[in-house]
């Protein structure tokens, strides 16, 4: 129905008789010449002199009459006041003609319009008092509220492990956030992006706050899995006689194991890192579903890509079958923390928000060894680029071998041979704190340490890794591990220097999750950060 459709507005009587007599009065100054309301009242009106008529024409033209504002006739002290009381339009003269009108111009798109010249000023304030938006603190100051002691905010987490340079951005925290309160930030590390409800999930999974992550350890492979290198099943050097293995890191078992789970069905994805479009030599996360993909990603990159947080299934939708979630099975390669941090949240039933699918499919993990990983923009941007000048574009591999740092040039050419340790201010300062070389909680692990060049050290840890050997070794050449003491020897020095950094007690059998309090304590981590305005 249209506006005309629904008659007269209520109340207003129409132009015309409308069948009940009521009609808008005459304007000729009769009482009512019909006679249909004898207490009607006359309108009054006169026409204008010449005077006048001069002032509406300058009015007309955007003049005002020169008393200032009100529209009187300047000196006659004579008003012009329109029929229904008020002074008239603003932009209008008596006859109705539309003086000039003035607009303001519209802001760009995706900004707030200001029409004020100058900002306004706050007057009156007594002196002292501040005006601005007041901080968390004003909570506690206003109605004494306590912090439940169950409620450990992100901003905990922030301040005991992100702000104190220890994140090792494995992307837990994000994943195990029940509200999607926690993102991906520009410099890589988590964030907060809406409120916080205090369920205090993302500390208690974190690897360097509230897991004890050597307690994982005995709970994922076993009492006796927390000595030498763990506890593992069989140990193998093997190595893919493929051309593609060229391109692959040591004897490019990672990609074989994935592509036979693919080809057999047992998988319908694989999370492993890819190189950034935008940012060469910068991981980020990836789903391959096919050996194609696996054959170009092939090979390291020695930066996190926050794995467990890129677990939600509607990113990769356009990659995965169509069908049930629950019914979707993927492998996940990551770092041992990373490992450590979705085996911790899989023994929890708790939805995890927009992850809690992703979460549930992982059902084959693969770590790598691991004694320290490093933040991209210091080893790629400061330590190579600036220090030794190699850009980015240059590097075709790189590699840490027997201790080494190897940097190599797309054409094989050795560009950089040096001591890993003169690369230490890149590294992520949590990985000092961490025990687990050898990924204790994985199906299967993989690194160069223990073996010959070209060939890779598999640790097969439990029987889901077991069944993903078997599918991919006859298409293997392998024998027994060359060297398990190299392996070992470099799993008791990596919890050697743990041991040192570590402000806490390593305690394989204490409670699986550290209280804040009690990490406070060890670290001298501030008490309820959001209430001291951090």
């Amino acid at each position: 129905m249209t506006e005309r459709d629904r008659g007269p507005f209520p109340r207003v009587p129409d132009g015309g008789d409308d069948g009940d007599g009521a009609s808008v009065p005459p304007t000729s100054g009769a009482r009512d010449p019909a006679g249909t309301d004898p207490d009607a009242k006359p309108i009054r009106y006169r026409r204008a002199g010449a005077e006048e008529e001069a002032n509406t024409e300058t009015e007309a033209a955007g003049d005002d009459c020169g008393c200032g504002s009100c529209g009187c006739r300047e000196g006659s002290g004579e008003s012009r006041v329109a029929a229904d009381g008020s002074g008239g339009a603003v932009n209008v003269s008596p006859d109705g003609s539309l003086g000039d009108v003035q607009f303001t111009e519209p802001a760009a798109e995706g900004t707030s319009q200001d029409l004020a010249d100058d900002p306004a000023e706050r007057v009156g304030v007594p002196e002292g008092v501040d005006l601005d938006t007041p901080t968390y603190s004003i909570r506690s100051e206003m109605n004494d509220i306590e912090t439940p002691d169950e409620k450990t905010w992100f901003m905990e987490l922030d301040a005991a492990v992100i702000d104190d340079g220890r994140c090792i951005q494995c992307g837990t925290c994000v994943a195990a956030c029940p509200s999607d309160s926690i993102g991906i930030g520009d410099d890589d590390l988590p964030e907060l992006v809406k409120m916080c409800t205090g369920c205090s999930l993302c500390w208690d999974f974190c690897p360097r706050g509230g897991l004890r992550y050597e307690r994982q350890w005995k709970i994922t492979g076993g009492e006796d899995n927390v000595k030498g290198a763990g506890d593992p099943i069989t140990e193998f050097s093997a190595k893919v006689n493929e051309e593609w293995r060229e391109g692959a890191q040591d004897g490019g078992v990672v990609t074989s194991v994935l592509s036979h789970l693919l080809e057999s069905g047992e998988i319908d994805g694989a999370l492993i890192a890819t190189e950034s479009d935008d940012e060469p030599w910068k991981a980020e996360s990836f789903l391959a579903t096919s050996h194609e993909d696996l054959v170009a990603n092939a090979g390291s990159f020695y930066n996190q890509t926050m794995a467990l947080g890129n677990l939600d299934l509607d990113k990769w939708e356009h990659k995965l079958p169509d069908k049930p979630p629950e019914e979707i099975s993927l492998a996940m390669v990551g770092t041992p923390c990373e490992i450590e941090g979705i085996r911790a949240i899989q023994d929890f039933e708790w939805e995890y928000g927009s992850q809690e699918e992703g979460v549930r499919a992982i059902d084959y993990t693969i770590a790598l060894m691991c004694t320290k990983n490093f933040n991209y923009r210091r080893l790629i941007g400061e330590q190579l680029e600036e220090k030794r000048g190699i850009t980015p574009d240059e590097i075709g591999k790189m590699d840490v071998l027997h201790g080494d740092m190897m940097v190599y040039g797309h054409d094989g050419e050795l560009l950089v041979e040096e001591d890993v340790k003169n690369f230490h201010d890149a590294t992520l300062k949590g990985c000092d704190e961490c025990a687990d070389f050898t990924g204790y909680c994985a199906d299967l692990t993989v690194g160069s340490v223990g073996s010959s060049d070209e060939y890779s050290s598999v640790i097969v840890r439990t029987d889901r890794g077991m069944e993903a050997w078997e599918l991919t070794a006859p298409d293997l050449d392998y024998h027994d591990l060359e060297d398990r003491s190299a392996v070992g020897k470099l799993q008791s020095w990596d919890k050697k220097k743990a041991f040192e950094s570590l402000e806490r007690p390593f305690d394989p059998d204490a409670p699986r999750f550290i209280e804040y309090t009690e990490h406070a304590e060890n670290y001298g981590t501030t008490l309820n950060p959001h209430e001291s305005d951090h």
